[in-house]
């Protein structure tokens, strides 16, 4: 193992941890060497399956872990600011899964949190760092397509409505926004900015959860980006971006993609971009890079933007009739 390896604490053995730390078998300069839960028992299995050296049973036995520089946050969205406040609090950087919190005034503490300590905070946003969306960045950049005039994007999926389950409880923060929509408005804000004018509408289903959301976001310069969500429907999980000159598509699942179309001036290519690992290893390798250069936050994926992305997700909230219970 590499002298400068970065040490992770995962707080939460939950699925999306599993991805991630499946991702990290893939970062030669990472390894996970401690893993948190309410539950001794699940840290353990997690720290079995994946031959972690520390299992607790609390998350503040693992932040007070002295070998661990950064913890991975995957908890349910409503934890989220809770959990980042304690891991910063004892001196560690944070990489917390998207959404980054509940609210704006939610991310704004924890961003001032981690100014103040001079830490490390980013959103885990696996796809900005995918090179299929670095790519898109370099093509936009060099205006294969001309000047980009629209987005076009979803993330979605059906599943059964299990009223007790995360995807549809208030309290936990649960509907398709926060949890999948969040993709969408992510890719548009990487490409477009923030909107000056936003329109929604929601399914809200019988426990209050949005079931499936539809909004466009409008542009001072006439760009449009045209987003959808949704838990209890099937979407193809595309994503387009067209130019004066053409379009790139991104190819499904675009959020996870490995190619991706160009269509410039009429003519057609596929570029391949092929992933290494499962994918969620390049935002553990951005976190590593950023924390050895000794900054606080990514370029790729910055605080002002996660905060911008909470705002819009807030206004559509608003618009659609959603709000939880701990607001």
């Amino acid at each position: 193992m590499p002298d400068n390896t970065i040490n992770w604490g995962i707080l939460g053995p939950g699925s999306i941890s599993t991805d991630f730390a499946q991702g990290i078998e893939a970062v030669p300069d990472a390894k996970i060497v401690a893993v948190g839960s309410r539950d001794l028992d699940r840290a353990k299995s997690f720290a079995d399956t994946f031959n972690v050296p520390n299992a607790y049973g609390s998350y503040q036995a693992l932040v007070a872990d002295p070998d661990v520089d950064i913890i991975y946050i995957g908890t349910p969205h409503n934890f989220h600011k809770d959990h980042t406040l304690l891991s910063l609090n004892a001196g560690k950087h944070v990489l917390c899964e998207k959404p980054f919190a509940i609210n704006t005034t939610e991310a704004e503490e924890m961003i001032t949190t981690s100014r103040q300590k001079g830490l490390f905070l980013m959103e885990a946003m696996c796809s900005r760092h995918l090179p299929a969306l670095v790519k898109v960045c370099q093509l936009i950049a060099e205006e294969a397509i001309g000047k980009i005039r629209m987005v076009q994007a979803d993330f979605g999926f059906r599943t059964v409505v299990n009223p007790e389950g995360r995807l549809f409880k208030l309290d936990l923060g649960g509907g398709a926004l926060l949890d999948v929509g969040i993709y969408p408005l992510s890719l548009a804000h990487m490409i477009l900015g923030t909107p000056d004018r936003i329109t929604s509408l929601a399914n809200l289903g019988s426990t209050g959860v949005d079931e499936q959301t539809a909004f466009i976001l409008g542009y001072d310069s006439g760009e449009i980006a045209v987003l959808s969500t949704a838990i209890r429907t099937k979407i193809p999980h595309g994503a387009t971006i067209i130019g004066t000159d053409g379009w790139i598509r991104i190819n499904s699942p675009w959020w996870m993609p490995d190619n991706l179309t160009l269509n410039s001036d009429g003519q057609e290519q596929t570029i391949s971009c092929p992933l290494v690992g499962n994918g969620y290893n390049y935002e553990a390798v951005e976190a590593g890079d950023c924390i050895r250069a000794g900054k606080t936050e990514s370029d790729i994926m910055p605080l002002d933007e996660t905060l911008a992305l909470m705002k819009i997700m807030d206004q559509i909230r608003s618009q659609i009739g959603l709000k939880y219970p701990m607001e």
